[in-house]
């Protein structure tokens, strides 16, 4: 089960701190300046152009492979093989659509949005304003209770308290969540979807919205338009099906094990910037295939400390990072793929433990 973080309030960080705490402070402050000091001598800061137009093109070139594919299968159940298979090419377009949303892939900023947006809203048909404004809340405080909107799930308990506040099929279900945990990743991608465009039509502000709805209905028309002419509703339902439920795995299976069964910060907890951001994070190891499949997440800690940092320079700025840590004492914690989500069933499975029915016993309280 994750710890929680015991903190200071932040209101009790607005009287003038004592010597001792201004020079705690100070230390604090100038471990991370020295960090990035260390990072950007390196030049792992510095953006990989080719890298990304190397990788977007790959992506979209695989985007034409699939739709072909599904062209040569459209009057065999085959088809649902190209659908698997645009799951997985989508899961790219997405961590591109992050990459971009995070300006890692160019020095203009118009260009990372434009890339951001052309990768998330019209490949994926993700609102690129939606996603970007969760995402930052994390970023301001992961594992945050009351900022971070990913440790409030509707679904699965990821604290103690939000177990115990479970009631009727939801306390059933947190009951068995660590069981449940990979099944209602099959339903995942279609939350998004839904997610996505609930922000799109409600009335909060909402930055560029109509040309994030215009690209994100572009997207949708093409795309049924498309599977009902070349597969018809069943098949084209089918296909829709595999898409959504393989892309909720993918998405899933490089997300979760960022910061899920990780110590929990409380409302109003205030630490300083390294800490925040290492001590709530999980890095996964692994070669080429990890860092495909997660989309380079998998160095977690060093993606929330520099989240300009381009994609192809994490690894080696986790060199720097987990020496950094070990200097100062901060608790930096990396497990091997499976070893990440066997933490995540756990903790969910230990979690939901919480939920169950109390019992108490009659003739024991009346001889209280």
């Amino acid at each position: 089960m994750s710890d929680v973080v015991h903190l200071l309030p932040a209101a009790a960080t607005a009287a003038p701190p004592r010597p001792a705490g201004r020079a705690r402070a100070h230390r604090q402050t100038s471990s991370y300046t020295e960090l990035a000091r260390e990072v950007r001598a390196a030049g792992l800061l510095a953006r990989r152009r080719g890298w990304y137009l190397g990788r977007m093109g790959a992506a979209v070139g695989a985007l034409a492979v699939v739709v072909a594919a599904a062209v040569l299968l459209r009057d065999s159940w085959l088809v649902l093989l190209p659908a698997a298979a645009l799951a997985l090419v989508l899961t790219q377009c997405a961590f591109l659509g992050h990459d971009g949303a995070h300006r890692q892939m160019f020095t203009s900023a118009r260009a990372n949005e434009w890339a951001g947006r052309t990768f998330a809203s019209l490949c994926c048909g993700l609102s690129h304003g939606w996603w970007l404004g969760k995402h930052t809340r994390h970023h301001q405080g992961p594992n945050q209770r009351g900022l971070d909107g990913d440790v409030e799930s509707k679904v699965l308990s990821f604290t103690p308290e939000a177990a115990r506040d479970r009631r009727g099929a939801l306390a059933w279900l947190t009951r068995r969540q660590g069981y449940a945990f990979f099944p209602l990743l099959l339903l995942q991608g279609l939350n998004l979807h839904v997610d996505s465009t609930s922000r799109l039509l409600d009335r909060a502000p909402l930055r560029r919205r109509p040309l994030d709805a215009a690209l994100v209905a572009t997207h949708w028309v093409v795309y049924l338009a498309l599977l009902l002419l070349l597969l018809g509703p069943g098949r084209g339902a089918a296909f829709l099906g595999v898409h959504l439920a393989v892309f909720g795995v993918c998405m899933g299976l490089a997300f979760a094990p960022n910061h899920v069964g990780m110590p929990v910060v409380p409302r109003g907890g205030d630490v300083d910037f390294l800490r925040r951001q290492v001590l709530v994070s999980r890095d996964v190891r692994g070669g080429a295939l990890v860092d495909l499949v997660m989309g380079g997440l998998n160095f977690q800690a060093e993606h929330h400390l520099f989240p300009s940092m381009p994609r192809p320079h994490l690894r080696r700025a986790q060199e720097l990072v987990r020496a950094h840590c070990a200097r100062e004492q901060v608790p930096y914690t990396e497990t091997s793929f499976l070893g990440a989500y066997r933490a995540v069933v756990g903790h969910l499975h230990e979690v939901g433990l919480q939920a169950r029915p109390t019992f108490s016993c009659p003739v024991a309280a009346g001889l209280r």
